[in-house]
């Protein structure tokens, strides 16, 4: 019985977001809707974007070198040229809303209302404009060539980390010029501890640990940031992304991905949240308060960052390509893979 209850509230769950995502839909406001050109083959990438001028030239580079068909864009009310530069681009549509980011859902309702409208039976990306996939050989193959894999091997999507890149110098400062690729900018990573743990009733997985955990939430690991995403997925109308892409409804897809030293094919988010911007985004966040649930929660955080400190230590790995993150066992092949993984389990009585 208790299943069957924790079933039935997930299925309400679902179509609760679903249900917020056409009603929030209907408030987003098109400034270039070139969605017709889309091809039922295509591979489309969603993404919400606030002041990303910066990141922008090489995130749409990047995904169309993977081989990104369509982007669809949600801007929230940037202010410093981001949405002209989107404009521009002849491969994607944008809205804009001018509603609270956490308002809605962290800008998951604006992704949901797209997807739902667009995503069906489409391989889709979904990411921050700060994160830049990476996957087995991606230099050489492109995000159809791997698809075609998935689908060969019946999985509808692909897991991957987090990976939080950062300089050796205090927060601020950058290892190259702006124009240079995120990885010569910030070039260093912690190779973990990274634990995991699966929640129920969803499953999902909370994978937690890296920079991030070491640096800020030594004293407090629970509230450390969640590392483990689900970017990759073909997508169905009935599927809703429940916290950022960290987590999905139906809950089988939570299982796409345990974490690193799963050996199931699996990608790196390069993270470039430590760019210079950084200071100023984060005197930003102590004042609009958009990016947590509890915001008080994270004051000290934003407030550390803003000192600038400096997170490189003599453990730190710099950044030498894909192989490297298989090896360390950050990335899945689809090989078996000897790297142990502390994964706890724990049950809930609400969702």
């Amino acid at each position: 019985m208790r299943r069957l209850w924790s079933r039935y509230r997930l299925r309400w769950k679902r179509r609760e977001i679903l249900w917020r995502a056409i009603r929030v839909g209907r408030r987003l406001t098109p400034l270039a809707d070139r969605t017709a050109a889309i091809r039922k083959d295509d591979i489309l990438l969603f993404a919400t974007i606030r002041n990303e001028a910066g990141r922008l030239p090489e995130f749409l580079a990047h995904y169309r070198k993977l081989g990104v068909q369509h982007f669809l864009i949600v801007d929230n009310d940037s202010d410093d040229g981001s949405t002209a530069l989107l404009l521009e681009q002849p491969d994607l549509s944008l809205w804009r809303s001018r509603e609270s980011y956490r308002g809605a859902r962290f800008g998951m309702d604006w992704i949901g209302a797209l997807l739902l409208r667009y995503g069906h039976g489409h391989w889709c990306v979904t990411v921050d404009a700060d994160e830049l996939l990476i996957y087995p050989d991606w230099e050489r193959r492109t995000l159809s060539g791997l698809t075609r894999f998935l689908d060969d091997q019946q999985m509808v999507g692909m897991g991957a980390l987090m990976l939080d890149l950062y300089p050796q110098q205090p927060l601020g400062q950058a290892e190259a010029p702006q124009d240079a690729p995120l990885t010569e900018r910030l070039p260093w990573f912690d190779a973990g501890p990274y634990r995991c743990e699966i929640s129920y009733p969803k499953g999902n997985r909370i994978l937690r640990g890296g920079v991030r955990e070491r640096v800020f939430f030594q004293d407090d690991r629970d509230i450390s940031p969640t590392l483990n995403k689900l970017p990759l997925i073909r997508w169905h109308w009935r599927y809703a992304y429940v916290n950022s892409t960290h987590s999905l409804l139906p809950g089988y897809l939570n299982e796409l991905y345990d974490g690193p030293g799963d050996p199931r094919p699996s990608g790196v988010l390069l993270h470039s949240k430590f760019l210079p911007e950084i200071i100023g985004k984060s005197s930003e966040e102590l004042k609009r308060r958009q990016h947590f649930s509890n915001p008080d929660q994270f004051v000290d955080y934003h407030q550390t960052l803003v000192e600038e400190p400096i997170l490189w230590n003599s453990d730190s790995q710099r950044y030498t390509g894909w192989k490297h993150l298989v090896e360390l066992g950050l990335m899945g092949t689809g090989q078996a893979s000897d790297l142990p993984l502390e994964t706890a389990r724990h049950s809930a009585e609400t969702e």
